[in-house]
């Protein structure tokens, strides 16, 4: 595998560590704003929110520009960076809210070129395995980044967090220009070619059950340092341990199905969706039992994200894996991220306890493996999946 697929690992990881290390330091931001839990687990949303609507719309205008793969990255790190550093110096929760925007624009056409990149520079049978890479760096995210940004906020302050952010986006951006390969202007396809990709309703079919699985993972991740804390009844000090453990799942959970995606695509996807569903039920019935809240979690952490590399295998055997195709499912996801955040966050508003996350995060998974039948039924003569699955 290129150095340069690790290089773009390193680079989602620094991007999805600002993402998510606002679910490991919700009393922090929510004393320093002085705002509801709520509030801040819109934070996450978002920046969701700029992923889904800005990633799209400026990856089309870089495209329309031709501007290359490996430039127009290097442009989207530095862009993610000031924003992110707009954070790190907010003095008010509508300026912190603002950049979060701001960033999440800039780091969904960083997902979608990252996955553009890895798709040209990976042999077409290696491109799961390669992604699974790439998206390693959401996994170590989980397992290094987030605890570490949550450690750092318990002793140094939420600011210090964000500003560690900063310099990895420099840094990231720092090394691509060394280790990425050059790509030609005249390789870059144009917005008409990727365009038409979407009138093919099996790749809306994919990007739909890829939003249900995540939606229902962070319908509870979002969520899981209150419970964790309320409910399960763990010490506040504890939580970067439980995260790191969480993380760790991921990162095993992800090489596991990084090796398989590309062959066993659906089924990855289909015992993923049963076995998570299980644990959050699991989860949501016996959160004031620390031992099996903790398996729980470690279920989670195994099957949910990690399903990603097959996701993304998925989209890439459904249609062109080109730029726009992967910022539209890297904004797909997040919709159902920011739905799941959301969703779960007014189940607590509304009264229904600190747990309602988990409820919410079952009804996903059920939606999500419902999904999938018509395609787990569409076998060719000789019992294999169909082509487009």
């Amino acid at each position: 595998m290129p150095l340069a697929v690790y290089m773009l690992g390193l680079t989602i990881f620094s991007l999805t560590t600002s993402e998510f290390m606002v679910a490991g330091m919700m009393p922090s931001l929510t004393q320093a704003f002085d705002v509801s839990v709520t509030q801040i687990g819109h934070l996450i949303s978002l920046y969701a929110i700029g992923m889904v609507i800005g990633g799209p719309l400026l990856t089309c205008g870089l495209l329309t520009l031709r501007i290359p793969n490996r430039k127009a990255l290097l442009w989207l790190l530095g862009f993610y960076a000031v924003a992110q550093a707009v954070a790190a110096s907010a003095t008010s929760y509508d300026i912190m809210a603002i950049a979060r925007v701001a960033t999440g624009v800039a780091g969904s056409a960083c997902f979608g070129v990252s996955l553009a990149i890895c798709a040209e520079i990976a042999a077409a049978e290696s491109r799961g395995r390669a992604a699974s890479i790439v998206i390693g760096g959401l996994m170590l995210a989980t397992v290094l980044g987030v605890p570490i940004a949550t450690v750092i906020d318990q002793h140094w302050g939420w600011r210090a967090s964000f500003w560690l952010v900063v310099a990895l986006s420099v840094l990231c951006a720092t090394a691509i220009i060394f280790l990425v390969p050059c790509s030609r202007a005249s390789e870059t396809v144009s917005p008409a070619v990727e365009l038409a990709e979407f009138r093919n309703r099996h790749l809306w079919a994919a990007y739909a059950t890829s939003g249900l699985i995540i939606g229902a993972t962070f319908a509870a991740f979002s969520y899981f340092t209150p419970i964790l804390t309320e409910v399960t009844g763990f010490a506040t000090a504890s939580i970067p341990w439980l995260l790191g453990i969480y993380g760790a799942a991921n990162v095993v959970g992800n090489m596991v199905v990084g090796r398989y995606a590309d062959k066993h695509t659906m089924p990855i996807m289909a015992w993923g969706l049963i076995v998570l569903g299980a644990a959050l039920a699991v989860f949501a019935l016996f959160a004031q039992n620390q031992a099996l809240s903790l398996a729980a979690l470690i279920v989670i952490g195994l099957v949910g994200v990690p399903m990603n590399p097959a996701m993304i295998a998925r989209v890439m055997k459904t249609a062109h894996p080109g730029a726009l195709v992967n910022t539209v499912h890297t904004s797909v996801i997040n919709i159902g991220l920011g739905l799941g955040t959301w969703i779960g966050g007014l189940g607590i508003s509304a009264g229904l306890g600190i747990r309602s996350p988990l409820w919410v995060a079952v009804a996903l998974a059920v939606l999500g493996l419902l999904s999938l039948l018509p395609y787990l039924a569409r076998k060719t003569a000789n019992g294999t999946p169909c082509a487009d699955q």
